[in-house]
């Protein structure tokens, strides 16, 4: 007899031959057409309309000019606000991390008090 698992009952159910080798969700292993190659290039990719612009706008220029600015401050910080904020959360929850192992390593090491 053959067995597939059902979707519905979350348990495994009598099924047919076929049906048992070819389970819900599994994909063939090679795809039948393969996609064209698509290199890196100024013609926009098929498709797309010319007046379409595919690749957006060069920051490279502007982070350029904003990391290589000389005020003090490192580079993980020079973007503003969000910069500012996700090292701050980091730096929390670091500093609260070590603290609970700490705060739990002592009272792991205390003696048990017997009754």
């Amino acid at each position: 007899m053959y067995y597939k698992f059902s979707g519905f009952t979350q348990r495994l159910t009598g099924a047919t031959s076929s049906a048992a080798y070819s389970p819900q969700g599994l994909k063939p292993l090679a795809p039948t057409d393969y996609p064209h190659l698509i290199f890196g290039t100024s013609k926009p990719a098929p498709g797309l309309s010319p007046a379409d612009s595919f690749l957006g706008r060069n920051k490279v220029p502007y982070l350029q000019k904003v990391f290589q600015k000389s005020d003090g401050l490192p580079v993980h910080l020079k973007l503003g606000y969000p910069d500012k904020l996700l090292y701050r959360t980091t730096m929390a929850l670091t500093i609260g991390g070590t603290i609970y192992c700490l705060v739990a390593l002592f009272i792991a090491s205390q003696p048990k008090k017997q009754k």
